[in-house]
């Protein structure tokens, strides 16, 4: 196990290294903002601890982040156990978002995707689907991107290799598209 102090060490550097990925975190944000705004909505995804990613985002938009304002159309495409059951159990668990992306998607709305490998089926399909739906797309990814990079609009790589620094950086992610999106309205914390 490495010590505490050299994954904190790992964790500032993988920071600095994704601090010059910056303006393109704001230009997602901003089109989820723009979408929103527009009156569409946003559809999350992802596996494992990306689902949670997925949740959150999804969870503080319908409810709230930092302030008060009004609830904000999303929807985490991870979230519905029945659903997910119905879809792997008819079409395959490689189709449980893309499915779910052609019934819901339409021209307008954004899907965002979390995954720190980038190597899910099911959210590279879900991707694929999306662009026939007209569907905005932003990947969040780490590692090489696997086969999901170069399939979204918009793309965040985390550079690293340890999940846990991709999903920290994940997160740091998500809470500055929920800032961009609250400082459109003029509620109070």
């Amino acid at each position: 196990m490495k010590s505490l102090d050299s994954q904190l060490t790992e964790l500032a550097e993988t920071v600095e290294r994704f601090r010059a990925l910056l303006p393109a975190v704001e230009s997602a944000g901003v089109a989820i903002r723009d979408a929103l705004r527009a009156g569409n909505k946003l559809l999350t995804a992802g596996n494992g601890g990306s689902c949670a990613d997925a949740l959150h985002l999804s969870e503080e938009l319908v409810g709230r982040f930092d302030k008060e304002r009004p609830s904000l159309p999303s929807i985490c495409l991870s979230a519905d156990p029945t659903l997910l059951t119905c879809i792997g159990n008819d079409y395959g668990y490689d189709q449980l978002f893309a499915r779910q992306v052609q019934g819901l998607g339409k021209p307008g709305d954004v899907l965002v995707v979390f995954t720190t490998s980038g190597k899910s089926t099911n959210l590279v399909l879900a991707l694929q689907a999306a662009r026939l739906q007209k569907v905005t797309t932003i990947s969040v990814l780490g590692k090489s991107g696997g086969k999901a990079k170069g399939l979204a609009d918009h793309e965040l790589i985390v550079p690293s290799n340890n999940t846990a620094r991709i999903q920290e950086l994940h997160t740091f992610v998500l809470h500055s598209w929920l800032s961009i999106i609250e400082a459109e309205y003029p509620g109070t914390k």
